[in-house]
């Protein structure tokens, strides 16, 4: 068994022990990773892009930001164990799809979106 398949399987009893899954419909999970990732844009709202980098961040604040990125993880992994998407498999044709429409050639330092791009094109 993988590393995230045990993980999922972790997550689902710990919801069954507690008889949670009664709360955690799709929608409910979906709100509950919205909420988790503002948590977690909190501690950079106000910062400057040079300020949100590990060097300037205390110990704490880190440790905060990795609670927050381990909530959004496992809300992730929740709700695709509950819609039974395979979150790897995912996450691989994603990063397929991303390399068609950003190839390197017209990518590379450029940050404008793929769609942005398509539109100046025409």
């Amino acid at each position: 068994m993988e590393p995230i398949e045990k993980l999922q399987e972790k997550l689902s009893a710990f919801a069954k022990d507690r008889d949670w899954e009664q709360f955690h419909s799709p929608k409910n999970l979906a709100i509950a990773l919205s909420v988790e990732a503002s948590e977690l844009l909190e501690h950079f709202q106000w910062l400057s892009t040079d300020a949100s980098e590990r060097k300037c961040l205390s110990d704490a604040t880190i440790k905060e930001v990795e609670n927050e990125i381990a909530d959004v993880f496992l809300y992730l992994l929740r709700l695709s164990d509950r819609l039974e998407v395979n979150i790897v498999d995912a996450a691989e044709n994603k990063l397929a799809i991303n390399a068609k429409k950003y190839p390197i050639s017209l990518s590379k330092g450029n940050a404008v979106k793929h769609s942005r791009r398509i539109r100046e094109e025409k």
